[in-house]
């Protein structure tokens, strides 16, 4: 945890599967149905955009970035017929929460508290000027309940980063089905990621032309030395703004964090049931 940059790195593997729980466990899905939001990619859609109110489709497929137009069209704004903003809030919180605090029932609640806490110290410190999923997410009530607030503090880095990758992406010139065929020609699945975004064969095929003539891809789909140094670049550039709100701190308080969230990480991780980030494994 020497610099700022290799600290947004190293605390994003760990705060990343706190926040993957609200669309990835039974509690969550429940809270979402019980609130109107059945099917998965409703409660998707509108637990993730919710904090930006009752919105259409055009402004979410432009921050989510990655994902299909028309299956974001699929969701939004139909959404908000079966539940208003609020009530998805209010769904994935709880239903964040519940999930948690059955998966942390290992881990000693005053070491929740402690997560928690810097993480929301954190969130505190961030600056999220031309960051519009992290500010929407930030300006929400803190939740009363302390894996309601350790989960949201995560969410809140976790779309911070996320705003600043789609920033990274949208400077280095590709295009929403683009990154995601790039990042299944370097070390993810396709049969997972592809249908989780909501590409056409097609879609993709096309993307996947783009990027050869690019240089970035060859013919046969792997990545070129070129891909590579762009896909480098793309991910030193998301580490860096990513890292600012970690300047500064002491190598102990930082250490402190990080020995706080991996056991939580870790067992968040192994109740996952599926994988769409390609995340390494967390150590205990």
């Amino acid at each position: 945890m020497s610099d700022p940059v290799h600290s947004a790195r190293t605390l994003w593997w760990l705060f990343e599967p706190v926040y993957a729980v609200t669309f990835l466990q039974p509690e969550s899905r429940a809270a979402f149905e019980a609130a109107g939001l059945d099917g998965g990619w409703r409660g998707y859609f509108a637990g993730r955009s919710a904090p930006l109110g009752a919105v259409d489709a055009p402004p979410v497929i432009a921050a989510f970035f990655s994902f299909a137009p028309a299956t974001v069209e699929r969701a939004l704004p139909e959404v908000w017929t079966h539940a208003s903003p609020e009530q998805a809030l209010t769904a994935r919180t709880e239903g964040s929460a519940a999930a948690l605090a059955r998966l942390l029932a290992p881990v000693e609640p005053e070491q929740v508290e402690s997560a928690a806490t810097a993480l929301e110290e954190a969130v505190a410190r961030l600056d999220c000027a031309g960051r519009v999923l992290a500010a929407a997410n930030a300006a929400l009530p803190r939740p009363a309940d302390v894996y309601g607030r350790l989960w949201q503090a995560a969410a809140v880095l976790r779309e911070h980063r996320g705003d600043g990758h789609v920033a990274a992406l949208v400077a280095a010139g590709l295009d929403g089905c683009e990154a995601p065929v790039l990042h299944c020609a370097l070390d993810a699945s396709r049969e997972v990621l592809q249908p989780l975004r909501g590409w056409t064969d097609a879609e993709w095929a096309a993307a996947a032309a783009r990027l050869v003539e690019r240089g970035w891809l060859t013919a046969e789909g792997a990545v070129t030395e070129l891909g590579r140094v762009r896909h480098r670049s793309v991910e030193a550039a998301t580490d860096l703004a990513a890292g600012r709100v970690w300047e500064g701190l002491p190598h102990d308080e930082l250490d402190r964090l990080t020995t706080a969230l991996k056991p939580i990480a870790a067992l968040c991780r192994e109740q996952m049931p599926i994988n769409p980030l390609a995340m390494p494994p967390v150590n205990r």
